[in-house]
């Protein structure tokens, strides 16, 4: 037998214990496939259950110690060997033989004496229908791996899109260093101690907390356009600078919203972006900007950046003050507990206060030369 023919063609397991009706399938079938036989039970599972197992199997019922019924329930509990097309060739006729066998998963049924056109046409039938199969789940697995992978894309697209946009911002503020990337990782902490509080367990699901991670870094893109006579002031802004400067929020909600529109549909994480631009500088009390937005009217994605942006004011360097210390800060975000800032994002944030102090030492801003 040529090698590469061997290679190439179907393997047929023949189940018989009976070495006459081995010979006859056997030579049936040897033309147009590889055949290989079992005597028994135990033997043909040996076989299927091997690193090589045969793409269809000719399986008798009536055999000693392990019958045909068995054989078949063992290799459908198989995950290697479960989608393997098995046709009962038998001698047992009843319906109700019939029925059992199908009924175990066999494919089909050939009542012995064998009519060798109709063996052949089944078989040929069975594997061509197992061909197909076995391509639908090779496709349906590429085409699994192909959407994870695009998928994978798309998100890191979006991720360096986010941190250029964010990085164009900071670039023109350059007393902020590493603040995006340490804010960013003030909130993952804030919304991973939230996620069970039955004020926000509603909202913060796995997926809303990647995004809102993920469009924290925008919170700031309105400054963009803000001019550079006041956003590099060295100094505190007066009453006009700081109406001026208090535009930032709008201007970044309206760049993404621009950047949205050129889409052509709604993305929900930048919904969430424009919700922490436009609001992350509103106060629990109402008095902050840009609406005055009061409590539970204030986006949650907003109130927690509010929380998260204030305390890394307080431990950052400006041109205009020195940065204060971790305990210091916490004091003041304790003692804006429902003024400025929602009170249970406030417990939560002193609760993880280790954490935060973590994360700010992590991501510290170099010292200045």
């Amino acid at each position: 037998m040529n090698t590469l023919d061997s290679i190439a063609k179907p393997t047929i397991l023949v189940v018989d214990d009976t070495p006459d009706n081995l010979t006859l399938v056997s030579s049936l079938l040897r033309k147009d496939y590889r055949v290989k036989v079992a005597i028994n039970g135990e033997k043909a599972l040996k076989i299927a259950f091997s690193e090589t197992p045969p793409d269809l199997i000719l399986l008798d019922v009536m055999m000693p110690v392990m019958d045909g019924y068995e054989v078949c329930r063992q290799l459908r509990a198989n995950s290697r060997t479960a989608r393997i097309p098995i046709i009962f060739l038998t001698a047992k006729s009843e319906v109700e033989d019939e029925r059992k066998g199908l009924s175990l998963g066999a494919c089909d049924y050939i009542i012995k004496p064998i009519s060798p056109p109709i063996l052949e046409a089944r078989v040929k039938t069975h594997l061509a229908a197992k061909a197909y199969a076995d391509f639908l789940t090779d496709k349906a697995a590429y085409l699994e791996s192909e959407v994870a992978r695009r998928t994978h894309e798309v998100t890191a697209i979006q991720d360096v899109t986010i941190q250029a946009m964010a990085s164009l911002a900071e670039t023109r503020d350059s007393d902020t260093g590493n603040h995006i990337r340490r804010t960013q990782f003030y909130i993952k902490a804030l919304t991973s101690k939230l996620k069970n509080h039955p004020h926000f367990s509603a909202y913060l699901s796995d997926s809303v907390m990647e995004m809102i991670f993920k469009s924290a870094p925008l919170h700031d893109i309105g400054k963009v356009g803000i001019p550079d006579r006041i956003l590099l002031k060295p100094g505190r802004f007066d009453v006009a600078e700081f109406e001026i400067m208090k535009t930032h929020t709008t201007l970044g909600r309206d760049a993404i919203q621009a950047a949205e529109n050129s889409l052509g549909l709604e993305v929900n994480f930048l919904s969430i972006a424009k919700e922490i631009a436009y609001g992350h500088q509103e106060k629990w009390d109402g008095s902050g900007y840009p609406e005055g937005l009061k409590g539970e009217a204030i986006p949650i994605s907003a109130r927690l950046m509010a929380v998260a942006d204030v305390y890394d004011a307080l431990i950052s360097r400006r041109v205009y003050k020195d940065p204060m210390s971790h305990e210091k800060a916490i004091t003041l975000i304790g003692e804006g507990k429902g003024s400025h800032f929602d009170p249970y994002m406030v417990d939560a944030f002193l609760a993880i206060q280790d954490e935060i102090k973590a994360i700010a030492i992590r991501y510290a801003d170099p010292d200045p030369i």
